[in-house]
């Protein structure tokens, strides 16, 4: 079946809220500590199991809980005292509190997410761990609440693969980065051998997989918004050629808008 953007958008909505309101109640997400929590992708290569034992132990179990990333995009974009940095996706505060602690009470971080349940257990958690430097904002990564050239590093972990406009997305990325702004992100990336067609024969786009990128798309894609330094490493597989992988970019031109090829939802599996 074709699903519409905005039907996706919904479900992944949805998916979140369920997330949250389960790792409030203490549950975790109701199947396993897995990237974009579906029974398709849970492993102990997603969630809070890609963390060191030290920083768990910096966070709120609600935090931990409502780990669903692919990744620990804080190691990746090797964060400085006194940067400003953006999560796109923060989903339960994981990632914006441990930036918070790297940047240090010089530096802030945004914590950008579009559900409510979300955003209100970030901020239990962010306020549970004594964080004080950061911003939680409600909006979608393809409309980033933020002036033009306000961070230095934007990180993610597993949620760029999720949205339905990542030319958007990555043109949004490429305004808010000041000129020499780090990307450092951790995502699910399919091999170039792969169609649409096949990256929706393995899993659901709600369970990260339908609507990965290709290695190729990814890096033509930041090429086009202004990008250079970029690589795309796969860490590792998911399902037969999607990986886990770290991608990381330099702001070094102004954006253009072009070269990203559409990505279009493709028939899905049915998700969970």
């Amino acid at each position: 079946m074709t699903t519409t953007p905005d039907a996706l958008r919904e479900e992944v909505r949805q998916k979140y809220a369920d997330a949250a309101l389960a790792a409030t109640e203490g549950s975790g997400c109701g199947c396993g500590s897995g990237a974009c929590c579906d029974g398709e992708t849970a492993s102990a290569d997603f969630g809070e199991s890609l963390y060191t034992s030290e920083e768990r132990a910096e966070l709120p179990d609600a935090a931990a809980l409502a780990s669903l990333g692919c990744g620990n995009p804080t190691a990746v974009a090797e964060l400085h005292e006194g940067e400003t940095v953006l999560d796109l996706g923060s989903g339960g505060g994981i990632d914006v509190i441990l930036s918070a602690k790297r940047v240090g009470p010089t530096g802030l971080v945004y914590g950008l997410d579009m559900t409510d349940e979300m955003l209100a257990l970030a901020r239990k958690n962010a306020a549970e761990a004594g964080t004080r430097n950061v911003v939680f904002l409600k909006g979608l990564m393809e409309q980033i609440p933020l002036p033009s050239e306000s961070v230095d590093v934007v990180i993610s972990n597993c949620v760029v693969n999720l949205s339905t406009d990542k030319a958007a997305v990555l043109m949004e990325v490429a305004r808010v980065l000041r000129p020499g702004g780090r990307l450092g992100i951790s995502d699910i990336v399919a091999e170039d051998r792969l169609t649409q067609e096949e990256r929706a024969q393995r899993g659901s786009y709600v369970g990260c997989i339908a609507g990965a990128l290709s290695k190729s798309e990814f890096e033509a894609g930041l090429q086009a918004v202004g990008f250079e330094k970029m690589s795309v490493e796969f860490t590792h597989e998911v399902a037969d050629g999607i990986h886990g992988a770290i991608v990381k970019a330099v702001k070094t031109s102004a954006p253009e808008a072009k070269g990203l090829p559409v990505i279009r939802p493709a028939a899905t599996a049915g998700c969970c």
